[in-house]
């Protein structure tokens, strides 16, 4: 029997706007569609960021329940994971709408140097999210941008700040944090492993990335992150179609490393959520 791996799409972010490529979905109208495909495609969680109708980041909790009313009529069982992520918004409205109650949400716990920006997240800050999270009912995918913040989760599982099992995702390939080299995820998972050993993890490689970081997770027995968020190219020579042109290719990569791609039962199941 083969194992599976959940998939993730991140579907829009808030850096890629149309002129990069027309398939970023930026309604909401657009998500729920580009993300209904890319669940026929195999992914069973949605990562969302939403934008005001100029394409710049947008907080509005309106947004985020419509996104996810879309997705539960849609898409049965899906996973939607709300971004508390600090691009283009101000700190007070990146938890806005974690009153909606998705059943995941992002949480990094640690600032970090990204090109031209300092993503800060002070620690009464990541304190304040979690303890939220917690509250709704939300699982965090606690995001690892530098091994800080990997140390950081550790510490805050232990006092109860972050319930376990707890879900963990590598971000390999941001300029300024960790490169995509395969010697630091084989480290990242062995700490997670002796620290952590109940946890889940997932690796998301950036721009050109995302292909062998999807490789490598199959074949470490971690889960996948692909989307126009993360790569707007299929590969060298074009833009990428959709978002489900990008998840069908990791679908279809699983079977390489006796894989699949996990159902939204089996989804639900590796990371200790309720099924729907």
């Amino acid at each position: 029997m083969t194992t599976p791996c959940i998939i993730t799409v991140a579907i829009t972010g808030s850096v890629p706007r149309k002129s990069h490529n027309p398939a970023v979905p930026i309604t909401v109208d657009e998500q729920v569609e580009s993300t209904h495909a890319a669940f026929e495609a195999g992914a069973t969680i949605a990562h969302v960021h939403v934008r005001n109708d100029d394409e710049t980041p947008s907080s509005d909790p309106e947004k985020f329940a419509a996104y996810l009313d879309g997705v539960r009529r849609h898409c049965p069982g899906m996973i939607v994971q709300f971004s508390t992520g600090g691009r283009g918004r101000s700190t007070e409205a990146r938890g806005s709408m974690l009153h909606l109650r998705p059943e995941m949400a992002s949480l990094a716990t640690g600032s970090v140097n990204f090109p031209s920006m300092i993503y800060e997240n002070h620690p009464d800050f990541v304190k304040e999210l979690a303890d939220r999270m917690r509250c709704e009912g939300i699982k965090p995918e606690i995001e690892i941008f530098d091994l800080s913040m990997l140390y950081k989760a550790v510490e805050m599982a232990a006092v109860g700040e972050l319930v376990r099992p707890v879900h963990v995702q590598f971000v390999l390939g941001v300029k300024n944090a960790l490169p995509a080299r395969r010697d630091i995820l084989d480290f990242e998972v062995a700490q997670l492993r002796e620290l952590l050993p109940d946890a889940t993890w997932t690796a998301a490689g950036i721009g050109r990335h995302q292909l062998e970081v999807n490789h490598w997770a199959l074949e470490m027995g971690g889960h996948c992150r692909t989307g126009l968020e993360d790569n707007i190219r299929f590969d060298k020579s074009r833009l990428a179609e959709s978002n489900a042109e990008l998840v069908a290719r990791v679908a279809d990569l699983c079977a390489d490393y006796d894989r699949h791609p996990a159902t939204a039962v089996e989804a639900r199941r590796l990371l200790s959520i309720p099924q729907a």
